[in-house]
C-alpha cells in the first residue's frame, strides 16, 4: 500500500504550474537514475527497481497505480502492457470484427457489378466459429489478467470490466447455441456485441461515450414542454423543419406553402436566419461546452495519476539507504559521447539511428548518391504513383460500358509495364544511393520495395506465364482428337 503522505502533496499541488512541476520532477527523477548508474547509489532488490519503473511508466501513460505491487504482479503488469501483448490484443479485436466480411449474409465478392457478380462464398459451419472461440479465449485471458492486477476491491468499482465479463458470457452462450443448431439459427446476438471489444480497449472511445452521456441530458427536452403547444404532430413537424434548415433551396417545404400565400416567405426567411445563425450555433455551443468541461476533468484526472506515479517513485527512492557504490567513475568529467551513451542506456525510447550510407570515391557516384538519395526523389515517386492511379481510373471509366470480350487490355498492360519498370528502377537507384541496410531501415522503403516486387511478379505471371498456358491449352485442344485416337 502507498502511504497517505505519498499522494497528499500531489493533491495539494493541483493549482500550481502543472507543466513546470512535472518537468522538474521528471528531470530530477532522471538525474537520480543517472547518479545511480554512475555508482553514487543503487537499489538492493529487484522489487524496488520494478516498482520504480512501473510507477514511472504509469505516469508517462496516465495510468492508475491502483493495482497489486508484489513481484509477480509487477512482472505480469509489465508483460501485459508490453508492445507485443498489446499488439496481439489489437490483432484479435481486428480479426473478430473482420469476420463480418465473410460470415453469412455477406456481400464480399470480386466485383460489385450485379451483372457479373457471383454468389458470395459461404464458409462451412465451424470455420468462423473456431476463429471466434480463439478470440474469446484471448479475451478471457485479457479480462482475467486485468481483474487480477487491480484486485477484487477495485474490480467491483470498474463497470467496464464487469460489462466485459458479461459480454463474454453472452457471446459464449450464443456461440454454444450456434453449434447446437449446426449454424442454422437466424439470430446471432454475439455479432451485435463485437464492437464492445473495440470500445473497452480504447480510452478515447470511452471518453467519447462519457462526453455524449453528459451532453444528452441537456438536449432531450424533458424539462421544457413548451414545444407541445406548437408541434402537435412532432415527427412530421421535425422532419419538415429539418429539411427546411439543412436542404439547399428546400422546395419540398417552401413551395407548397408559398403557392398558397406569399406571406409565408416571411416565416421561411425568419426561420432560416434564426435556425442557421442561432439554433445551430446554440447546439454547437452546448456540445462544445459539455465536451470542454469533460475534457478538463479528464486532463485533470490524467495529470493527477501522473503526479501520483511520480510521487510514488520518489517515495521509494527516499526510503532507501545509501550503500557503498558498486562502480565509480574515475574521470572527473564525462565526455559528450559518454554522456550520450549513458542517456541512451536509460532512455528506452531513444531515437533509432539508421545505418550510414556507402561512401563512394568516384565523383560521378557521389553526384548520383546526392540526387537519388534526396527527399525530392521520393516526392517524384509519389507524383508518379498518383499519375499511375489516375491513368488506371481513366482506362477503367472508358471500359466501364464495354463487355469483357470487347475490352482491349493492351493499353492498360502497357501503362502497368511502364510504371512497374519505373518503380523497379526507383528501388534500385535508392539502394545504390543509400545502401541496402539503410534502405531497409526505413519502413516506407520496405513497403515500397515489397509492393514493387509483388507488382513485378504478378505482371510476369499474368502477361507471360498465363499467355503461354493459354497457347498450350489451345494447341492441346487442336491435338485432342489425335490423342484420343492414340489412346483408344
Amino acid at each position: 500500500q502507498i502511504p497517505r503522505s505519498c499522494y497528499l502533496p500531489v493533491i495539494n499541488a493541483g493549482s500550481g504550474n502543472a507543466g513546470g512541476q512535472f518537468l522538474s520532477s521528471l528531470a530530477a527523477f532522471r538525474w537520480v537514475l543517472v547518479g545511480r548508474f554512475l555508482g553514487i547509489r543503487y537499489i538492493q532488490g529487484v522489487l524496488n527497481v520494478m516498482f520504480e519503473l512501473s510507477c514511472f511508466a504509469f505516469c508517462l501513460q496516465y495510468r492508475s497505480i491502483n493495482h497489486r505491487v508484489d513481484s509477480k504482479s509487477l512482472w505480469l503488469y509489465r508483460w501485459y502492457y508490453s508492445k507485443t501483448c498489446q499488439w496481439i490484443l489489437g490483432l484479435t479485436i481486428t480479426i473478430i470484427l473482420a469476420l463480418a466480411f465473410i460470415e453469412k449474409p455477406s456481400s464480399l465478392t470480386m466485383t460489385s457489378d450485379v451483372r457479373y457478380r457471383l454468389p458470395a462464398w459461404n464458409p462451412p459451419c465451424g470455420l468462423t466459429e473456431s476463429i471466434e472461440l480463439l478470440c474469446f479465449l484471448l479475451f478471457m485471458v485479457d479480462v482475467s489478467v486485468k481483474s487480477y492486477l487491480i484486485g477484487w476491491e477495485e474490480f467491483w468499482k470498474n463497470k467496464w470490466l464487469m460489462a466485459y465479463i458479461l459480454t463474454l458470457i453472452v457471446s459464449l452462450t450464443d456461440w454454444i447455441v450456434s453449434l447446437s443448431f449446426f449454424c442454422t439459427e437466424d439470430v446471432r446476438i454475439r455479432r451485435i456485441l463485437r464492437p464492445f471489444f473495440l470500445l473497452q480497449n480504447s480510452s478515447m472511445m470511452k471518453k467519447t461515450l462519457k462526453s455524449i452521456n453528459s451532453t444528452l441530458p441537456e438536449m432531450d427536452g424533458q424539462q421544457d414542454k413548451e414545444w407541445a403547444g406548437y408541434f402537435r404532430n412532432l415527427p412530421e413537424s421535425l422532419t419538415s423543419l429539418l429539411v427546411l434548415l439543412t436542404t439547399a433551396n428546400n422546395p419540398d417545404v417552401m413551395i407548397p406553402a408559398y403557392s398558397k400565400n406569399r406571406a409565408y416567405s416571411i416565416f421561411f426567411i425568419l426561420f432560416t436566419v434564426l435556425g442557421n445563425l442561432f439554433l445551430m450555433n446554440l447546439l454547437t455551443a452546448i456540445i462544445y461546452n459539455q465536451f470542454r468541461g469533460y475534457l478538463l476533468k479528464s486532463v485533470q484526472s490524467s495529470l493527477f495519476r501522473r503526479r501520483l506515479g511520480i510521487r510514488a517513485a520518489f517515495e521509494v527512492l527516499s526510503s532507501l539507504k545509501e550503500t557503498p557504490s558498486l562502480k565509480m567513475c574515475s574521470c572527473d568529467q564525462l565526455s559528450a559521447a559518454q554522456f550520450q551513451k549513458l542517456f541512451e542506456e536509460l532512455d528506452k525510447d531513444a531515437i533509432k539511428q539508421h545505418p550510414p550510407s556507402p561512401e563512394y570515391q568516384s565523383h560521378f557516384m557521389q553526384k548520383m548518391q546526392f540526387v537519388f538519395g534526396h527527399p525530392y526523389f521520393g516526392y517524384l515517386g509519389n507524383v508518379v504513383a498518383l499519375a499511375n492511379i489516375v491513368s488506371i481510373c481513366v482506362v477503367l471509366v472508358m471500359d466501364a460500358d464495354k463487355q469483357p470480350s470487347e475490352r482491349d487490355d493492351f493499353f492498360l498492360g502497357v501503362i502497368n509495364c511502364f510504371f512497374i519498370l519505373y518503380y523497379l528502377l526507383e528501388m534500385l537507384l535508392k539502394i545504390l544511393a543509400m545502401g541496402l541496410k539503410r534502405y531497409l531501415s526505413y519502413p516506407s522503403n520496405r513497403f515500397d520495395g515489397l509492393l514493387t516486387i509483388i507488382l513485378l511478379v504478378s505482371f510476369l505471371l499474368i502477361s507471360v506465364f498465363l499467355d503461354l498456358l493459354t497457347r498450350m491449352i489451345r494447341n492441346f485442344k487442336q491435338q485432342e482428337p489425335v490423342l484420343w485416337f492414340l489412346m483408344a
